[in-house]
Order: C-alpha cells, then sequence, then structure tokens
C-alpha cells in the first residue's frame, strides 16, 4: 500500500481563495507520460470521478486518479507564491531527477 499524498494548508486555502468548492470543482493532480525528463504533471481544476482519492479540507478537494496514484505516493502538495508568479507545486519524493519547469520529472 502506497502513502497518499498530503495536501498543504496552503494549497487547500488558494483552493478556497478562488471558490473550486463553491463551483464544485477539485484540484486534480495527475502524471501522465511526457515532458522533457519522462513524466509530467497535469494540474488542473475538475470535477472528482467515483475512482479518484479524494483529499479535502473545509470543503476544498484534491482529487488523484488510481493510476497517477503510485507516482504521487508520499508526495506533497502546495501552494508557492513567488516574484516569477504562484502556482500549486509537488514535492515528490518518487521523483529522481527534474526538469527546469517544475512539471516534468523522472522515476
Amino acid at each position: 500500500m502506497h502513502l497518499p499524498p498530503k495536501v498543504t494548508p496552503r494549497a487547500f486555502a488558494r483552493l478556497a481563495e478562488i471558490g473550486a468548492g463553491a463551483q464544485g470543482q477539485a484540484l486534480r493532480v495527475a502524471v501522465e507520460g511526457g515532458g522533457c525528463s519522462g513524466f509530467q504533471y497535469d494540474i488542473r481544476l475538475d470535477a472528482p470521478t467515483p475512482d479518484d482519492l479524494i483529499l479535502e479540507s473545509e470543503g476544498q478537494r484534491v482529487v488523484v486518479d488510481a493510476v497517477s496514484l503510485p507516482f504521487l505516493a508520499g508526495a506533497v502538495i502546495d501552494f508557492s507564491e513567488e516574484l516569477i508568479g504562484a502556482r500549486f507545486v509537488i514535492e515528490n519524493p518518487n521523483a529522481t531527477s527534474s526538469c527546469g519547469c517544475g512539471t516534468s520529472f523522472s522515476i
């Protein structure tokens, strides 16, 4: 059994700020083939499906599909605000290397 990913309070707070839960939406975090390192993250607002793992706090949800779950085992989903912009970020202990873009990685 894989450890589920964790979501920081800051990420849930950002979802509340943009009103995702009120719209019936969740932050979907998925892993797909591609990118410059072999895998890439797909992070978007989406409706949950029955097969998703749902991580919830104060009416906000983050969902991960069953195929992506092993790639995200033990990962931390956070929200980062920097001078160059704000975005959801993933600290993934399974990634052996990543690209400078921050969305591509290898395992």
